[in-house]
């Protein structure tokens, strides 16, 4: 029985170290993942980890959102193994990695369309860049100069560290004009997170926000945008996106300290996988890999 005992317990160690990583310059193993960052994907990443402990159990993954800006401090300050995030890495954030001996290395592992939210009982279904620019600028005020009823319109917009506020900002306020110093009007309220912005919609008939396409569902309204007044009209879903025909869209990153190695590696290599870019399509984002497409 003690020869039996023993051998289980080799066993297990060695099932464990399996499934590893190095958890930090001792040289310890742990069978665990730390990933940060983005809102708009942590409920996809969230279920590319349940999937990926379904077939590894005896890794440990946490995932936990507050922006990409938060991902990248995060992984700057060694506190997760990956960063998610909706935006590239900016170079201010760049010089800081070079500065604390960080090498971030960006996974691109999926796309996406910024939807425009609005009540679904709002009659407004269709708005151009330049009404949205005007819109979050506080230039338009009510919902009668763009063909809604008299009511005021409440702006929402995601905190300054969220990466789907950089893209919106440098998107549609700055024209991806890097010299462009536009700002959000202070009358927009700052929403801590893309679900925060989708439940104020789903209750508030004059609000408007924008969220990642994976909040898009019948409780509310997804308007279509137009690059124009004179051109086409396109709706948030993934062909408009995968073709390019919708205005704002995006890619999606996992960033590491170095090339990833151990489970790291194992759960991007998953992400990257058929089985993983299926469940970005099951998600309501863009596979990079057109044949996993639903």
């Amino acid at each position: 029985m003690k020869q039996f005992c023993i051998f289980v317990l080799c066993f297990f160690a060695f099932f464990i170290s399996s499934c590893s990583r190095p958890a930090g310059k001792d040289g310890e193993y742990a069978a665990s993942i730390q990933i940060k960052g983005s809102d708009t994907i942590v409920n996809l990443v969230q279920v590319w980890a349940e999937r990926f402990v379904e077939n590894n159990p005896s890794c440990n993954i946490g995932v936990t959102g507050g922006g990409s800006g938060t991902g990248f401090a995060a992984l700057l300050n060694n506190t997760c193994d990956i960063a998610m995030s909706s935006r590239e890495i900016e170079e201010k954030e760049k010089i800081k990695a070079t500065e604390k001996n960080i090498n971030p290395v960006e996974h691109m592992v999926g796309l996406d369309g910024l939807a425009i939210l609005i009540n679904k009982n709002n009659p407004v279904d269709k708005l151009t860049l330049e009404q949205l620019r005007d819109i979050f600028m506080a230039k338009i005020t009510n919902w009668k100069e763009i063909g809604g009823e008299d009511r005021k319109i409440v702006i929402l917009s995601r905190e300054s560290n969220s990466g789907t506020h950089m893209f919106f900002k440098e998107h549609v306020l700055r024209h991806k004009d890097k010299k462009s110093k536009e700002e959000f009007s202070p009358r927009a309220l700052l929403m801590p997170s893309s679900q925060a912005i989708y439940d104020e919609v789903y209750q508030n008939p004059n609000a408007l926000g924008y969220v990642g396409m994976g909040y898009i569902n019948d409780k509310v309204k997804a308007v279509l945008v137009a690059i124009n007044e004179n051109s086409e009209y396109f709706y948030p879903n993934v062909e408009n996106v995968m073709t390019g025909q919708y205005p704002i869209s995006r890619p999606l990153y996992l960033y590491t300290d170095g090339d990833p190695h151990d489970v790291v590696e194992k759960f991007i290599e998953y992400a990257l996988s058929d089985e993983g870019q299926k469940i970005v399509a099951e998600t309501d984002f863009v596979p990079i890999n057109k044949t996993s497409n639903k």
